[in-house]
């Protein structure tokens, strides 16, 4: 490894597909969300590895998630979770599907569809079932057939909502309340409209507690990356973001970076320098301490302040050279880990690998 780099450990992300596959019946779909770069873990990269492995759909925020993704050569269809009012037409030129969220979006669409000429596109339709984020209410349901029906060249792919809290308990009431009104409010547009499209509301914690509840198809999010808020054990992490030691010194007088806040305590303490940074997602409160990464099988802490372009580890215990390999996150330490240690989700440390920092499968 000549530089810092984000692996994406093909074995575990096969491993984590076919668990939550394993909880599915064979009939039910797997959507697999790529969103925010796959989560942090590389778009373009964990895509082409579900089509390998046998996904039934992607799942994306923006239409230029999408749009790359075609351009790319991605060929499983996609949906676009978040398409905005104004981005129908690009929309439709690159095939990406759509969800419809309300009266507004669909109105738009329609524009779009029709300027397109196309007599047959497929949309995603967003049930709000207690999520309060976005999609149409149970009392919008008539209003939203009577469009529907009055415009043939618009085909209901899915019917889907957004459980809020699946992963705790102390909430299985309200979740069990959300899938009761989706269900209600599939009943009613299904029947309008006269045929079934493709149901689905269970997300990753979903997939694990709720699993009687799958419908046609799951949507599976960060479980597919390697964490779990029903029970880790059972997934394998698939990013390790790791770096080679630039630098090394031992140093017995002044201080560690900036700030001077890398004390040394009178002692000799050999410092090794990271070319990784808060540019590249090392959050600042990792530093000084705070947390400690692997090295040569053995765990050595940050000292001083995170640089934008690298960082700093006492490894006065360890025995190591330049070019020896630092894990950040991965399964020693975990991305929940670090998490627990910034108070945050494993989501916020996945998506912070910026941009510059490779993407590599092995």
């Amino acid at each position: 490894m000549d530089y810092s780099q984000l692996t994406i450990n093909k074995a575990n992300f096969k491993h984590n597909y076919t668990f939550f596959r394993s909880k599915l019946s064979p009939s039910t779909k797997l959507l697999i969300l790529v969103k925010a770069n796959a989560y942090g873990h590389g778009d373009f990269e964990c895509s082409k590895l579900l089509e390998e492995f046998g996904a039934d759909y992607l799942g994306v925020a923006t239409p230029e998630e999408g749009k790359r993704l075609k351009i790319a050569g991605i060929k499983l269809p996609i949906i676009i979770l978040t398409p905005g009012n104004n981005n129908f037409k690009e929309i439709i030129t690159h095939s990406l599907e759509p969800s419809i969220v309300d009266f507004d979006a669909a109105h738009s669409f329609l524009k779009s569809l029709t300027e397109s000429g196309k007599k047959s596109y497929p949309i995603h339709i967003k049930f709000d079932t207690g999520m309060h984020r976005v999609g149409f209410i149970k009392s919008e349901i008539r209003e939203l057939t009577q469009f529907l029906n009055s415009n043939p060249s618009i085909e209901v792919k899915s019917v889907f909502s957004h459980l809020a809290a699946a992963d705790d308990p102390s909430h299985d009431d309200f979740t069990r309340s959300q899938l009761e009104l989706y269900n209600e409010m599939y009943k009613e547009l299904s029947q309008s409209i006269g045929y079934k499209p493709i149901r689905h509301i269970l997300n990753s914690s979903g997939t694990e507690r709720f699993t009687y509840a799958q419908m046609d198809m799951v949507r599976v999010g960060v479980g597919i990356y390697g964490t779990s808020y029903v029970d880790e054990s059972k997934l394998k992490p698939v990013g390790f973001l790791q770096a080679p030691i630039i630098h090394i010194r031992d140093i017995s007088e002044g201080t560690v970076g900036y700030g001077r806040h890398g004390k040394l305590d009178g002692k000799t303490k050999k410092i090794a320098t990271i070319p990784l940074g808060y540019a590249d997602g090392i959050n600042r409160h990792l530093g000084r301490g705070s947390a400690s990464f692997s090295l040569n099988g053995k765990r050595v802490p940050t000292i001083g302040n995170i640089c934008m372009d690298a960082f700093m580890l006492d490894i006065t215990d360890v025995e190591a050279k330049v070019g020896d390999i630092v894990t950040v996150f991965g399964d020693n330490p975990t991305a929940t880990e670090l998490a627990h240690i910034l108070k945050t989700i494993s989501y916020e440390i996945f998506t912070s690998v910026a941009s510059r920092v490779k993407r590599v499968v092995m």
